[in-house]
């Protein structure tokens, strides 16, 4: 559903629910390389192509896979802290790449990895402009306090003071 305050751009990554096909074809790659017990992660990463769904919307993302173990993340763009695109040979080859998404959480490791998307630099400024977006707003509120307030109603009285003086002087 497209909302007037949404632009082309949040439109376009709001659109994005499943991986590229090229996904899987990495997948398969990938596979071959355990040479003839190849099938055992190929069993896995089919099942994991077929249920992965992105959704992003105003709030934040989320991320789900998985038919036995079912696996959902959803994060806020607030929670953001870093975003790093990583790819190897393969995955530029098929112009894939992975986006690690970091939080201030306890652990090293990405706590969501976005894959299987040719538009991945453009999720990567979509994600910086969000998450830049809220830190902002963020800031921009925590500025409004009572200190800044009572310095501004002084400045606006020492002008006002200033003005009839001025007025004064004239007469």
């Amino acid at each position: 559903m497209y909302h007037p305050r949404v632009s082309s751009l949040d439109a376009q990554i709001f659109a994005i629910h499943r991986p590229s096909p090229a996904l899987f074809k990495y997948y398969v790659f990938s596979s071959f390389l355990l040479g003839p017990l190849f099938f055992i992660p190929l069993v896995y990463f089919y099942f994991r192509y077929h249920t992965m769904r992105y959704e992003f919307d105003e709030e934040g993302i989320s991320m789900r896979w998985g038919i036995l173990f079912r696996r959902e993340i959803t994060l806020t763009y607030a929670r953001i802290q870093d975003i790093h695109l990583t790819s190897n040979i393969l995955e530029r080859w098929l112009r894939l790449a992975q986006i690690q998404i970091q939080t201030a959480s306890a652990s090293a490791a990405a706590e969501m990895t976005i894959e299987g998307l040719h538009e991945f630099e453009t999720v990567r400024d979509f994600l910086y402009t969000k998450m830049r977006g809220v830190r902002a707003t963020a800031s921009h509120q925590q500025t409004a306090t009572p200190q800044n307030d009572l310095a501004a109603a002084l400045r606006e009285v020492a002008s006002e003071l200033r003005a009839v003086r001025e007025a004064l002087e004239k007469k």
